[in-house]
């Protein structure tokens, strides 16, 4: 099986009650790739500028995350900064600087075009659209992130990529957006007639919630005393979700389930430093041991 990831690879300047850093490796695909490379293999495809060093790549070595399809280009890399509040709710975008990543064009190396599982991360429904079109066959899962931008901007071309998607990925206001719908679980009927089977919506320190099928499964949130950046956890949250569906042997309610908590825990982990500080030094160990700790917290008897 092999995972692949569209996405940005950026960097960050993040601050939050609990500190500040001017320049940190972000974007999509970089925690995406991150943390499903604890579950699976990874295929890469995005962009970085000449001031992305050896040293930033260094993130991606030693990983099974394949790096063939990260385009370099002159220029500058994907810049975005932002604060949160005090709640760690709420955040405002400070600067958003896209750089080469405004020229992106994403191209599948040969390699990469029989991906069985993708993940199309927040990008241009016009170029995830682009990323179906070069693929060899038709992969297993196509789940796909977008955000109130593209539902704004982009309807026309976001509903016909959304033809082509198997799973949704998005957060809650998303979910309303772009359905029209206040309730959650009518939001889903809805998006189901545009094209995906299943829905997973992300609601921050409420957790996640999975629809399909007329089925719902919620994961809580894992408590934690400090968060200190939730800059990249939705993104960990899919590379989780994603890198565990990639290892399952068929797609079907449990193996969703299961995908759902390791979504969550890979989340977890991302917040409880900066960036990807703690992501860069977790151990699969680690990751088994707070699995275990999701079950104990929703296992009940009646």
């Amino acid at each position: 099986m092999s995972l692949l990831v569209v996405g940005s690879v950026a960097f960050d300047a993040v601050e939050t009650p609990h500190g500040k850093v001017d320049r940190m490796l972000g974007g999509a695909a970089t925690y995406f790739s991150v943390a499903a490379s604890y579950f699976t293999h990874v295929n890469l495809v995005g962009i970085v500028g000449t001031d992305f060093t050896a040293k930033d790549e260094s993130i991606f070595k030693g990983r099974r995350i394949d790096t063939q399809g990260l385009e370099r280009a002159d220029g500058k890399t994907f810049f975005w900064a932002g604060k949160y509040s005090e709640n760690m709710n709420e955040r405002t975008t400070l600067a958003t600087e896209l750089n080469v990543f405004a020229e992106f064009k994403p191209r599948l190396p040969e390699p990469y075009q029989s991906s069985t599982h993708i993940f199309l991360a927040n990008i241009d429904p016009t170029l995830q659209a682009s990323v179906l079109h070069q693929v060899s066959r038709r992969p297993r899962v196509v789940a796909l992130d977008t955000m109130n931008y593209w539902i704004e901007r982009t309807p026309k071309e976001l509903r016909e990529t959304l033809k082509h998607t198997d799973i949704l990925v998005i957060n809650d206001s998303e979910t309303r957006q772009l359905s029209n719908e206040h309730n959650l679980l009518k939001a889903a009927r809805h998006i189901f007639t545009l094209g995906p089977k299943a829905l997973v919506i992300k609601r921050g320190e409420f957790g996640a919630m999975l629809v399909h099928q007329n089925r719902t499964f919620s994961v809580p949130a894992f408590p934690l005393e400090v968060v200190h950046d939730p800059t990249g956890a939705g993104d960990s949250f899919a590379g989780g979700f994603m890198g565990y569906l990639a290892t399952a042997r068929k797609v079907d309610d449990a193996a969703l389930r299961r995908a759902m908590v390791y979504g969550c825990v890979m989340g977890s982990f991302a917040v409880e430093k900066f960036g990807l500080d703690r992501l860069r030094s977790l151990k699969k160990t680690e990751i088994n041991t707070r699995a275990r700790h999701f079950h104990k917290m929703t296992q009940f008897t009646l």
